[in-house]
């Protein structure tokens, strides 16, 4: 499933590439015919992400408030299969966070071939991109010769505009909600690092007051949202918290420091599409040739492997139905 970095990314490529735009929304598949049909020629007002959750408001005018009565929002959850397929002319550009337009973003992003007349295809894998180009512009077609390429697979949701498509197949969630249907949903997430209204005391309050383990917790989309598996192990070890110990046995400070650890981790992934967390001077050299992790990450995917830090065996435990990873020395329990 893609950590919320990527979302924040997909979000601002989005509001980008469609913001202020009447759309042509389609459902190929059928599954979301009557809301295709609602949002059909309506223009997108912005995009949001909150955690690993998509919204996307739509309006009958681009100068309308979002809080308009008349404002419909679409709320998207990738979950473990969903993905967004882009395509367009050459003027179909991406903000240069993003690169390439023509992408796959979610769980089962690959690298592609390149396809027709247009840009090569990247895409995301676990929340960290594979691969990443800088160019802000495409060599695909020219406008006028452009023409929306047949759905592949199933796809759930089809937005067209001006320059390009960009297909959804395989979300876990796809729905239309009023204001108050997306405030509910997000009164359920915990607050999220990468948003402006993200709130450590209210990060650090949930988790004291749980006794579940800060593994579990950081898992749990009530208690922080946007975290996933490569950042929970991530940001622990480089705390030095072990993902064993209670919430509600970890101090307000060490909790807070979480939070910091976490937000510019997350800043990064969403400013250039990698999560790397290993400090330069942490950085092996040479990088050994079957630990390529190790320039990249502390514990993530590292079993068995010495710990960067203190050359422990890098331990490997199953909790929250995701492999855990962390250093049985740096965060002794």
């Amino acid at each position: 499933m893609p950590e919320g970095h990527t979302i924040h990314r997909l979000a601002a490529a989005l509001d980008e590439l469609y913001g202020g735009q009447s759309l042509r929304v389609r459902s190929p598949q059928g599954r979301f015919a009557d809301g295709a049909s609602r949002l059909d020629g309506q223009v997108l007002l912005g995009s949001q992400a909150h955690g690993k959750h998509l919204f996307l408001p739509f309006g009958p005018r681009a100068d309308m408030s979002l809080d308009d009565a008349s404002v419909t929002w679409l709320r998207i959850h990738l979950g473990l299969y969903g993905a967004w397929t882009f395509d367009g002319d050459r003027e179909f550009t991406a903000p240069h966070a993003i690169g390439a337009p023509r992408r796959r973003v979610g769980e089962r992003g690959e690298h592609a071939l390149k396809g027709g007349g247009g840009s090569a295809l990247t895409g995301l894998n676990g929340g960290s991109l594979e691969a990443e180009g800088q160019g802000t512009a495409t060599h695909g077609p020219a406008p006028e010769e452009w023409e929306p390429p047949e759905p592949r697979g199933a796809v759930r949701l089809r937005l067209l505009g001006e320059h390009g498509v960009a297909d959804l197949t395989g979300p876990a969630a796809c729905e239309l909600l009023d204001a108050e249907g997306v405030a509910a949903v997000r009164r359920r997430l915990g607050p999220d690092p990468l948003r402006a209204d993200g709130d450590v005391e209210a990060f650090v309050a949930k988790a004291r007051s749980r006794r579940k383990s800060i593994g579990e917790l950081l898992m749990d989309q009530s208690v922080i949202s946007g975290a996933g598996n490569i950042y929970r192990a991530e940001t622990l070890f480089r705390v030095g918290v072990s993902p064993f110990r209670a919430g509600n046995r970890i101090s307000q400070e060490r909790l807070r420091a979480i939070w910091e650890d976490l937000r510019p981790l997350m800043e990064y992934g969403v400013a250039t599409g990698f999560i790397t967390t290993v400090d330069l001077d942490d950085v092996p050299a040479p990088l050994p040739p079957d630990d390529p992790e190790a320039g990249r990450w502390y514990v993530y995917h590292r079993t068995g492997r010495p710990c960067l830090r203190c050359g422990t065996p890098v331990a490997e435990r199953e909790v929250a139905s995701r492999r855990l990873f962390w250093c049985p020395t740096c965060q002794a329990h």
